[in-house]
């Protein structure tokens, strides 16, 4: 018997699905989409009759999850000694909004909630991997302040510092190890508790999972079918989940959801060594995330780690946050990047409040982001698959 998550919409009527397929979401004339997830032990003959059920949209086997772990940068120019240099580079230095009003969540390894770049902002924690809350792997906290840190030690790290509630969904142990089932239901507490941005630097690990069950005996062959059965059925998940949250929109603003690409790619060996962005950057109606860094001439280039065919591209080396316990540190990955997008993403929430629209929709969010994307300043070479739109850029 293994474990599934199932996605059910409680608000549908009856509907027939079949294993692993995902059923478009169809709002009852009562109200939007209600998602639900649940995990239950099944055995495969048992999936078919859970699908029966009218509100099954998706039965996904549980699969391990990871954070993108940082990497070293080569090739990369020192960090400067001042402000975190993303700040300016998507021109948040200079940018009227401040994301005050926006309540933004960051699904991670949790927060140093005492740290001093988070005085003054409300946190709602929840933990979804069992290992209690707060941040004993400094990941999340890193992720966190980057996106609505205030200064510390008079160096601004933050994108968007007037964010004032901040949701906290722990979906990674403190060795930065999780499963599928902790993501969705914790996206489902963000949709749930309004979050307008959802950041999630984290990936789903197919090679660890193969691992395992070759470490448990599995023939290879088997392992990889049942590790590309898993990933495949999660994908679905979370296209059926983001396409429910697409259909609440009729009746809430909505959430934009935004995933660092992945650090698989190696072109520092291979410049044909890439690898394309990672669930859950890949799944449908997700902001993906890939990482640029600075040049010594001060170009922008693509770096080395980050996988391709993003949507945008943010600064992910060498970037300045916190460090657990006090103080700052930096640390470079798609993890880093991915932050500094949810930290725009909160000032377009803010701008566009600004600008009259009495409830601005997490679509046109998402359509700013990308038609705002700058191409200058990017070093020959750098092609449009590996940047996606662009580097994302603040409101004026």
């Amino acid at each position: 018997m293994a474990r599934y998550a199932i996605l059910r919409n409680l608000a549908l009527g009856k509907l027939t699905a079949s294993p692993f397929e995902t059923l478009g979401p169809r709002a009852t004339a009562a109200g939007p989409p209600e998602p639900s997830v649940e995990v239950q032990g099944l055995d495969l003959h048992d999936i078919p009759e859970v699908a029966k059920d009218p509100q099954v949209q998706a039965i996904a086997p549980v699969m391990p999850t990871t954070l993108i772990k940082p990497l070293e940068a080569q090739g990369a120019a020192a960090p400067a000694a001042g402000d975190a240099w993303g700040v300016a580079a998507v021109k948040a230095d200079v940018s009227t909004c401040t994301g005050d009003g926006v309540i933004v969540a960051v699904l991670d390894t949790g927060i140093n909630k005492t740290h001093p770049a988070f005085n003054g902002v409300e946190i709602v924690e929840q933990d979804f991997s069992g290992s209690g809350n707060g941040d004993r792997n400094g990941h999340g906290s890193h992720c966190a302040g980057t996106i609505l840190g205030r200064d510390v030690d008079g160096k601004r790290i933050g994108i968007a510092r007037g964010v004032k509630k901040a949701l906290i969904g722990k979906v990674l142990a403190d060795n930065g190890s999780g499963d599928s089932d902790m993501i969705f239901q914790a996206i489902q507490w963000a949709i749930e508790q309004g979050a307008q941005v959802v950041s999630m630097s984290l990936g789903f690990d197919f090679p660890g999972m193969v691992k395992s069950l070759t470490d448990a005996g599995w023939p290879v062959e088997l392992a990889t079918s049942n590790g590309l059965e898993a990933y495949r059925g999660n994908l679905r998940m979370f296209d059926a989940l983001m396409r429910m949250s697409a259909a609440m929109a009729a009746f809430r603003p909505g959430s934009v959801i935004v995933a660092a690409a992945g650090n698989e790619s190696r072109t520092n060996e291979n410049p044909n060594f890439k690898i394309g962005a990672s669930l859950p950057a890949a799944a449908e109606g997700i902001v993906s995330v890939g990482a640029l860094q600075q040049q010594p001439d001060g170009k922008l280039g693509v770096a080395y780690f980050s996988n391709t065919f993003p949507q945008v591209a943010a600064p992910g080396v060498n970037i300045l946050s916190v460090k657990i316990g006090g103080g700052l540190r930096t640390l470079s990955g798609t993890s880093m990047a991915c932050p500094h997008v949810a930290g725009v993403a909160a000032l377009w929430w803010d701008s566009l409040r600004k600008s009259g629209m009495v409830a601005p929709a997490a679509q046109l969010v998402v359509a700013r982001l990308l038609a705002s994307a700058r191409t200058d300043g990017f070093a020959p070479g750098v092609v449009i698959a590996d940047r996606g739109a662009g580097l994302v850029t603040a409101p004026p």
